[in-house]
């Protein structure tokens, strides 16, 4: 028997009304066939428990790729109010920090690559780092790897691993403001020291797609997309590094729910207020993560832009290999939103979820000034992956977030029995998808029966108002750790 009860507003929303100690509804963003997909691993009790957080704002809010996660569910979002008691919770972030994705389009279409794909792939998987554990090339000092904590992408371009260009096209300019590798853990710079440049492993990956179709031309334009052409995702995160600054705030923050007491439904939600001197560390060491992980994505760019001029003998003009966007889906902020007609300075948490500002707003590059953020939604292995853009109505409902892509509906251990007896690699190879993995393991986890549809997740997303899609991609070659 359910917990919670349901109110349909829409044909794409439902709020869970207050009960309890509820500070606010939840708000689902999901159509009548998801909604029966999420219930089944109980993923409205996470939201419930959200907005019992104190100081949380408006609703406590999840997207249609949402799933069981810690504390938080995958496709949360939360907005807390630093002035009115606000917390900052790790698990409203994740283990993952900065996990986030991002696009290079590229001057080559299909024929340019078609008979090449193998050698390409063989080239990438020798050349960027993958799997659990995977170590970089880069010998970096405890000092220098602190720059890199502080400085983020711009340090990449600062020695040479790409152009400003790449730092005007990247959320935050690739720097999070406030880091402070003071408050990083010996621990978590020994596990983040040889990782980065690496892709990592899981969900992380490193794809070649074909841009099958374009829906808003003109948006596509200014994105630099068309159709028939080739581009490449890198989705990854903060590594290790990161993993272990959300362990350790999380044991911090168990101790300071109980000093400021404050009362939560899951320990796993532990907390502390923002304006606390644990709040604010928690923030400036996960800054120092977010800022890992956009250097790290930057760095993986370099070397991919690399490899693909040597094993195509193209120049880098030839090439065109510029990139698109780089964002985030595992990070809090402080963004101005208005409240009641009021501008205010909040807090918000998006786990597995992404901005999706409109056209005009301040945050966005000049590039993007006239059509809005582009927002990248995507597949894992065999589906497809989407570039959306960001909508007025998104800054008005969700503190300007989307889905972040399909979301799990296996947990890897089901994925793998699931796989049992299937030749999984096999089956996307006749489909004109090539893989490459470090273990067989990893290709049965990640699986695209383990997801949901991604089509359904965009349709819902955009059927609401939240972002509305630009292109299609298609994948054609894959890396997973």
């Amino acid at each position: 028997m359910s917990k919670y009860s349901l109110k349909k507003i829409d044909d794409y929303r439902w709020e869970i009304p207050k009960t309890g100690g509820m500070r606010v509804p939840g708000l689902l963003y999901a159509d009548e066939k998801m909604l029966k997909v999420v219930q089944q691993d109980n993923t409205p009790l996470q939201v419930m428990n959200v907005a019992h957080l104190p100081g949380i704002v408006k609703y406590s809010l999840a997207m249609p790729d949402m799933h069981w996660g810690y504390g938080f569910c995958v496709g949360g979002v939360a907005a807390t109010d630093p002035e009115k008691g606000g917390v900052i919770s790790p698990g409203g972030i994740g283990y993952d920090i900065n996990c986030g994705v991002r696009l290079i389009r590229t001057n080559l279409t299909l024929p340019d690559i078609q008979d090449k794909m193998k050698i390409l792939l063989a080239a990438l998987f020798n050349n960027i780092p993958c799997g659990v554990g995977g170590t970089s090339s880069l010998n970096l000092t405890f000092h220098e790897l602190k720059k890199v904590l502080r400085d983020g992408a711009k340090w990449a371009v600062k020695n040479g691993y790409g152009t400003e260009d790449d730092i005007e096209r990247t959320e935050e300019y690739g720097t999070m403001q406030g880091a402070d590798p003071e408050k990083v853990s010996e621990r978590a710079l020994r596990r983040g020291k040889d990782q980065l440049g690496t892709l990592g492993s899981g969900n992380h990956f490193l794809e070649i797609d074909l841009v099958e179709k374009i829906y808003l031309p003109d948006v596509a334009s200014v994105f630099g997309l068309e159709e028939g052409q080739i581009a490449v995702l890198i989705h990854s995160g903060s590594r290790g590094l990161g993993y272990q600054i959300c362990d350790d705030y999380l044991a911090r923050m168990r101790r300071t729910v109980e000093k400021y007491h404050i009362s939560l439904p899951d320990r796993q939600l532990s907390c502390a207020p923002i304006s606390s001197a644990e709040g604010k560390d928690y923030f400036a060491a996960m800054a120092c993560a977010a800022n890992y992980a956009w250097a790290n994505r930057q760095i993986m760019t370099y070397w991919l832009r690399e490899t693909f001029q040597k094993a195509l003998r193209l120049s880098p003009k030839e090439l065109g290999m510029e990139l698109v966007y780089d964002m985030c889906h595992n990070i809090g902020k402080f963004e101005e939103h208005l409240v009641n007609g009021e501008k205010r300075t909040l807090f918000v948490h998006r786990k597995g979820a992404t901005r999706a500002f409109p056209a005009h707003h301040p945050l966005l590059p000049g590039v993007y000034q006239s059509v809005g953020q582009p927002v990248l939604v995507p597949g894992d292995m065999g589906t497809n992956s989407y570039v959306m853009v960001g909508t007025d109505l998104a800054m008005k409902e969700t503190w300007g977030s989307t889905c972040h892509g399909a979301g799990r509906v296996m947990s890897r251990s089901k994925a793998k029995k699931a796989a049992k007896g299937r030749a999984v690699e096999r089956e996307l190879e006749d489909r004109g998808i090539l893989i490459m993995a470090k273990g067989k393991g990893t290709i049965a986890e990640e699986m695209p029966d383990a997801y949901k549809d991604i089509d359904q997740v965009v349709r819902i997303v955009e059927k609401a108002g939240l972002s509305r899609r630009v292109a299609k991609l298609r994948p054609l070659g894959v890396i997973k750790g």
